[in-house]
């Protein structure tokens, strides 16, 4: 079921206790349905729309909406910071070790979350985090030099 707040960036940012400003509706639209961002990606895409925001602003809004749960960051070793706007789910990644494309793919088996530790340590588990490394099709389709 969806809500009419869950298509509406205004609406979402206010539930999540955060101040409506122009940069925060800004990136959520870039990251809206684009993937995996960087910030300085974002950066150029809100930089159309709003001229004089500065790179240290986009890093402070997505730090702003990450930390309020509407963006999830990710963190591929070798790779900076990646946005997305796909939260809510335990959802994985698939990394290309030669282009750094990354791709998301469903929880691996059953239920968040996916993998269960042989021993928890005390702890209770809610997410599992699992990248696959590998090349992607683009990649492999490219006779090697």
């Amino acid at each position: 079921m969806h809500t009419a707040t869950e298509h509406d960036p205004a609406a979402r940012i206010r539930a999540a206790g955060l101040k409506v400003t122009a940069p925060r509706l800004a990136v959520l639209e870039v990251l809206s349905g684009h993937g995996h961002l960087d910030a300085e990606t974002v950066f150029e895409r809100v930089r159309g729309e709003l001229p004089t925001t500065s790179l240290q602003a986009v890093y402070g809004v997505l730090a702003a909406l990450s930390g309020a749960g509407l963006l999830r960051r990710i963190e591929p070793a070798g790779s900076p910071a990646l946005y997305e706007s796909r939260i809510g789910d335990n959802h994985h990644h698939l990394v290309c070790t030669k282009c750094h494309t990354v791709a998301d793919v469903d929880c691996v088996v059953g239920e968040p979350p996916c993998l269960e530790p042989s021993d928890a340590g005390g702890f209770s588990i809610h997410t599992a985090e699992v990248t696959f490394w590998g090349l992607c099709a683009d990649c492999r389709s490219v006779p090697a030099a």
